[in-house]
């Protein structure tokens, strides 16, 4: 599922890194590389040559991105592939694959870590860094306190209601994606962790990235029981736009950025922040203990910091990490775009026990 159909990103994440660290040190497949601070470029308004190759969820990187980023930079040749998750990105460069800047996401970046295949960056390469949102939460940094990646996007993650089927004032809640008006028409994002953490939420959990066992199990259980309720568990942006534009959802949980798609496709859709509180995530762009063009992935991750990158971001649906970019929007996209949004929102962690939401969610899918 793209990150962006999905605040400060406080809670577990060191310490469950700490504890995977621990099972990992006696695990073959390290991907070793350079562990030294990646040094800034000696001059950063060089244009960038060279080779230079990312490595990222796909939408962080389509054509509306990347060409303001190819015309300012002629001369380098920039290679762009795509992945599901961090661990499928962890698992391909420790086999070897080749990237300079690899995308990391808050909730789910330590088999990069525990793998040593990221090289902490010079916050003083990335001339807007300290405007970022985010750039001052501990899971940017490692335990030595080194930044491993610049904050490129984040989102709110909450309801999606079909307005000309939902009235608005019944969809405040989570509770609202179980409610029996909905019954077959409602869906759910296919990721363990927002599956299992809306499931909480609904039941009156709140501290969805820290469930006990046993609260999963209560949550995987809920899902479970409603399993009817769902027409549809979504593995994609585009089979949830699909789901909508079909008629076979009315509802569903997701982010910004897909609600926008469907609003851009002509649907009578609208994005809700639900009472319990939206759920957030925050994704970045970091350097490869394998990078070989420094220069240029310093270029580029200063180009993904700047209002202009981020400005584009605003308008696929994103929150703008630098908020400069405001200034150089329309006003319509002021209200989605505010990093302020996200104050509120509950932070994505890895959770200690992530193992058991991975399996709770693999239960409901069985059924």
């Amino acid at each position: 599922m793209s990150r962006r159909g999905s605040a400060t990103r406080t809670g577990s994440l060191l310490a469950a890194l700490a504890i995977v660290a621990a099972v990992a040190l006696s695990a073959c497949g390290s991907g070793g590389g350079e562990s030294a601070v990646a040094a800034a470029p000696d001059d950063p308004d060089a244009p960038a040559t060279g080779t230079l190759r990312m490595f990222t969820y796909g939408d962080t990187a389509p054509d509306q991105m990347l060409d303001p980023f190819r015309e300012q930079n002629p001369d380098l040749d920039l290679k762009a592939a795509t992945f599901n998750s961090n661990k499928a990105a962890a698992a391909k460069l420790a086999g070897g694959f080749e990237a300079d800047v690899v995308e990391v996401c808050t909730d789910e970046m330590s088999p990069l870590i525990v793998r040593d295949l990221l090289r902490p960056l010079d916050p003083k390469g990335v001339a807007n860094f300290n405007k970022l949102a985010f750039s001052d939460a501990d899971e940017v940094r490692d335990e030595a306190g080194h930044v491993l990646f610049a904050p490129a996007s984040a989102g709110p993650h909450g309801l999606i209601v079909n307005t000309d089927e939902v009235p608005e004032r019944e969809a405040q809640s989570y509770q609202a994606l179980f409610d029996p008006a909905y019954a077959g028409n409602a869906a759910l994002e296919a990721t363990p962790l927002t599956a299992i953490a809306v499931a909480a939420l609904a039941l009156g959990l709140d501290d969805p990235m820290n469930l006990s066992d046993a609260e999963v199990e209560q949550a995987k259980q809920y899902l479970i029981d409603h399993r009817d309720q769902f027409r549809a568990f979504a593995d994609s942006d585009a089979s949830m736009v699909n789901l909508f534009k079909s008629g076979e959802a009315v509802i569903a949980d997701g982010g910004r950025g897909t609600a926008q798609a469907m609003i851009d496709d002509g649907l009578p859709v609208k994005w809700i922040a639900p009472e319990e509180g939206a759920l957030s995530w925050v994704c970045g762009l970091a350097i490869t203990s394998h990078a070989q063009n420094l220069d240029a992935a310093y270029k580029l991750i200063n180009y993904y910091a700047s209002p202009e990158a981020q400005a584009i971001s605003a308008k696929l649906g994103y929150v703008a990490m630098n908020p400069d970019a405001l200034e150089l929007l329309p006003k319509r996209y002021h209200e989605s775009a505010d990093p302020r949004n996200l104050e509120t929102a509950i932070p994505e962690t890895e959770p200690d026990n992530a193992e058991a939401y991975d399996r709770a969610w693999q239960e409901v899918q069985a059924q």
